[in-house]
């Protein structure tokens, strides 16, 4: 660890920095000549890396989360394009029950009581009933009673609908880990049949996803654009 920070941001419960080769660590501290000191950023999230049920007061940070992963579907859910707009109906729907963004179908990973990932995961058969509240506000936005959300889900499958990590925690197997959760849940419920999504111009995701375990069963469309269906049998 060099001893010059470059950067540091004081979070809720902590403050991160940035060492001279640009190595991001939690400062613990400061010595008596005010050098900053603490553990290297790995070290530091294999620590205090948590998971949980997620609940309504995760909503703000898990509505970005959500926005970065599905990008243009996320216009697509909300009838909005301006970033606010977007994440704050996102939110809408997270602290609500009975909707496929609701806080009851989301797991967190956190650090320090700070959510840095999630996983949102439902049952196939249930994305229909999931989806009335969202088509409801998004009809009446729009103006439009005709329109529709595209199925993302088959009947019979346990869907992860949606994984993201903070940029600033990727690269250390949380995603991983997440679907991990996502695919325990599965199991528990008794759905041995896991499915997703991934774009296919994003062929980083795929790798990572048929590492794991998941097959390629067909290709679908969302919000107008190629997605390859993919599924793991646990």
């Amino acid at each position: 660890m060099g001893s010059t920070v470059k950067t540091k941001h004081q979070s809720p419960n902590g403050i991160y920095g940035e060492d001279s080769d640009e190595n991001f660590y939690f400062i613990a501290g400061y010595t008596d000549g005010g050098e900053p000191y603490g553990i290297t950023w790995e070290e530091f999230v294999t620590q205090e890396l948590r998971f949980r049920a997620a609940v309504k007061k995760d909503a703000s940070k898990a509505a970005e989360l959500i926005h970065i992963a599905i990008d243009d579907i996320a216009e697509q859910l909300t009838g909005y394009n301006r970033t606010k707009d977007i994440r704050d109906t996102l939110a809408d729907f997270i602290r609500e029950e009975n909707n496929r963004l609701s806080y009851e179908n989301i797991i967190v990973a956190e650090i320090l009581d700070e959510v840095i990932g999630i996983v949102i995961v439902y049952l196939g058969e249930d994305a229909p009933r999931l989806d009335e509240p969202i088509l409801k506000r998004l009809r009446k936005k729009i103006g439009n009673e005709e329109a529709f959300l595209d199925k993302e889900a088959d009947e019979g499958d346990f869907y992860i609908d949606t994984v993201c990590v903070d940029e600033r925690f990727r690269g250390y197997g949380i995603g991983t880990m997440l679907l991990k959760e996502g695919e325990a849940i599965a199991l528990q419920r008794g759905y041995p049949r896991v499915s997703l999504n991934v774009a296919q111009d994003n062929p980083i995701a795929k790798k990572l996803y048929k590492h794991i375990g998941y097959k390629e069963e067909k290709v679908i469309q969302i919000n107008a654009h190629p997605y390859d269906y993919m599924v793991k049998i646990l």
